[in-house]
């Protein structure tokens, strides 16, 4: 894929697109072809920067000792100290976790976060991810680390040759989402073991709108 086939691509998508009471979302979903999921050398489960905000805001929650209280106090949506990890019940974990994109936390205290935290957040991938930069030192600049995660994107396989990811919403300039769009195809270009030969098809669409695929002409409705 080229730059002008995205730029092609997400023209189409808006020409397609129905008005809306709402601003939808604009996703890329890459199929791959070749891949033995079964070894884990070859399953994607990687975190990117990309170059642009992806247009909604991630709410990132601190699981921290008193070394980082006053950080993540100003810098995160939600924190949880220490000492109130075991007062933690099931329910509001779990209500926390449906309100919460990240979960970061203090690197010397992850024992006492996945004993208090793990059985809901493991199962939901949602635990402190040291690929995504969240585990973290007692003397870390929290407010860098959540202004980072605003441009976060999770690529992943789950259990299929497919990858989905959303680069922003339908609001964001053309050349924002361009630079979203290539920055995730350039590095899975890179990280697969074929490269293009691990590629099946490209495809832009809007959140509601109709699947475009990269390189072919869709006709306007």
């Amino acid at each position: 894929m080229d730059r002008k086939e995205a730029i092609q691509a997400l023209k189409t998508v808006r020409e397609n697109s129905k008005k809306r009471n709402f601003t939808e979302s604009i996703d890329i979903i890459i199929n791959l072809k070749g891949l033995n999921l079964k070894k884990e050398d070859e399953k994607i489960n990687i975190y990117i920067p990309l170059p642009h905000f992806r247009g909604k805001k991630a709410k990132v929650t601190a699981l921290v000792g008193h070394a980082l209280s006053t950080k993540a106090k100003e810098a995160c949506d939600n924190f949880i100290m220490e000492e109130d990890f075991k007062s933690q019940k099931k329910p509001e974990i779990k209500r926390l976790a449906e309100n919460t994109d990240f979960f970061i936390a203090q690197a010397d205290i992850m024992p006492k976060v996945a004993a208090a935290f793990g059985r809901v957040l493991g199962p939901r991938g949602m635990m402190p991810n040291p690929k995504a930069g969240c585990v973290v030192p007692s003397t870390a600049d929290l407010k860098a680390l959540v202004e980072r995660l605003q441009k976060l994107v999770k690529l992943e396989t789950k259990g299929e040759q497919t990858i989905k990811a959303r680069v922003g919403l339908a609001s964001m300039k053309d050349e924002e989402l361009i630079a979203n769009i290539m920055e995730i195809y350039n590095y899975v270009l890179h990280y697969v073991p074929q490269e293009l030969n691990n590629f099946k098809s490209i495809i832009i669409k809007s959140s509601m709108g109709e699947p475009v695929r990269v390189g072919e002409k869709v006709n306007k409705k």
